[in-house]
């Protein structure tokens, strides 16, 4: 697939851009390391002066980048708008926290002095998706350059403009020339660029596949990668669930991003107490989704970001139906309209060794399966390669404290959708990944910490 913006709600071709050449790429890393030489010498003032200038962008042209994203990838603009206002708070959060998070930190030994000291390494090379083209980004971005790294982002091959959009944010911003850089490159050159010394470490986000291959690459070369791959998150509701508040939620949980979210329920674990009213409803709910323009306000789902995600979608459904599970609403595309639409899908009685078992399902499909207590809904939510997040509903305490010990994820969110916040540290564990992104765990993934002993 080459570079270029093609509208996923009609299927045109809208701009093409050239890849870089390699003598451009030789220039970029270049330039990347001569601005690291100079920028690690910088205050934190300073770079928060110009973070906080980027989240004062995002925010006075929300608008123009909300129009990009939908454009590119099929996002509705509403959800759009919320994402480019969620940057602007992550790089305030970042401006705010970066010094404190990145302070010494004295330990008593039998040394005079000893402590720690956090130092940035060099140029990090960003491995993006399309699904949260500025977001993704930004929680990257935010922390590796306040802690004094410089950044190298590598998009999504169907989202350049966001890529490039994102590029002028940085330079707008007042940060020096060559401290955020864009690459316009396919996922042929990544073994190279991370090969090369000037190159420090990498993250991803995106498949198990591109995960497993960047950490090959970065592996031969003994360097550092962060990896947040996919996820089949489990949605438990047992019988003291607020249901009302679960069934909205569950909701949102599986259809935010037109169901093309990491960390979306998709698995819906329901005791059997309640799975009656809970199916009913989840299906009524379903029904009244509004499907279509995703620049229209008053859109609940857009297309798929590309035609290839629908047919997936739709193997994956029709895979589950010949085993013998059951569609209770959607479950085929729309063909009768231009653009990648997939409507939204309930299947039901899941029979196992279907694709249900352990693979992602990355549109707005709810699987749903009726269990008879905690014991079944813990372990069908266990047995599965990923560990991303999971949501659980429940108002006993003795049922949250088991949820929150005993589901293998990277987050556990009781009676509540999983989210990204920048205060909280953000990964999985198992087939979904490893290290963390966001928080203060995720400004100390990139940097040498270094111990300091004085005598």
């Amino acid at each position: 697939m080459g570079i270029a913006t093609i509208n996923p709600a009609t299927g045109e071709t809208l701009k093409t851009f050239e890849p870089l050449t390699d003598s451009e790429i030789e220039a970029k890393l270049q330039q990347a390391q001569l601005a690291f030489e100079q920028y690690r010498k910088t205050t934190f003032s300073q770079r928060a002066e110009w973070l906080n200038q980027a989240g004062a962008i995002f925010e006075s042209d929300r608008d123009r980048f909300a129009n990009i994203m939908t454009t590119e990838m099929g996002k509705t603009f509403k959800s759009a708008r919320a994402e480019v206002e969620k940057c602007a708070l992550g790089c305030r959060f970042y401006a705010e926290r970066a010094a404190e998070f990145l302070a010494d930190v004295p330990v008593s030994t039998d040394a005079t002095q000893s402590f720690l000291r956090y130092q940035p390494l060099g140029a990090i090379l960003a491995i993006m998706p399309w699904n949260f083209p500025f977001w993704q980004v930004v929680r990257f971005a935010a922390p590796t350059l306040m802690a004094g790294n410089v950044g190298l982002l590598k998009h999504a091959s169907n989202v350049p403009q966001c890529a490039l959009a994102l590029e002028e944010i940085f330079q707008r911003a007042g940060f020096p020339k060559g401290v955020f850089q864009t690459l316009l490159v396919s996922s042929d050159f990544i073994p190279a660029i991370i090969a090369d010394v000037r190159v420090k470490a990498a993250t991803l986000t995106g498949s198990e596949g591109a995960g497993a291959s960047l950490a090959v690459a970065a592996g031969k070369q003994i360097k550092k990668t962060v990896l947040e791959l996919g996820g089949s998150d489990p949605y438990i509701v047992l019988e003291s669930a607020d249901l009302e508040a679960a069934v909205e939620t569950a909701v949102t949980a599986r259809t935010q991003n037109n169901g093309q979210s990491c960390i979306a329920a998709k698995r819906f674990i329901v005791v059997e107490a309640c799975a009656d009213e809970f199916e009913k409803r989840l299906v009524e709910k379903f029904l009244a989704l509004k499907v279509g323009d995703p620049m229209n306000l008053e859109t609940d789902i857009g297309p798929m970001a590309t035609p290839d995600i629908v047919e997936e979608l739709s193997h994956q459904v029709q895979e589950c139906v010949k085993m013998g599970a059951r569609v209770l609403t959607g479950g085929k595309p729309w063909s009768d309209r231009p653009g990648n639409y997939y409507p939204p899908t309930i299947v039901a009685d899941i029979p196992p060794g279907t694709p249900a078992d352990n693979e992602e399902f990355f549109g707005p499909v709810a699987l749903l399966f009726r269990v008879a207590d905690i014991d079944e809904a813990i372990q069908k939510a266990n047995a599965i390669p990923f560990g991303l997040g999971a949501s659980a509903w429940t108002t006993v305490e003795t049922e949250r404290d088991r949820l929150i010990e005993e589901l293998e994820a990277g987050a556990v969110f009781i009676n509540g959708l999983v989210k990204s916040d920048p205060r909280l540290p953000f990964g999985g564990i198992k087939r979904s990944g490893y290290g963390r992104e966001l928080g203060i765990q995720g400004i100390h993934e990139f940097v040498n910490i270094k111990t300091v002993w004085v005598k």
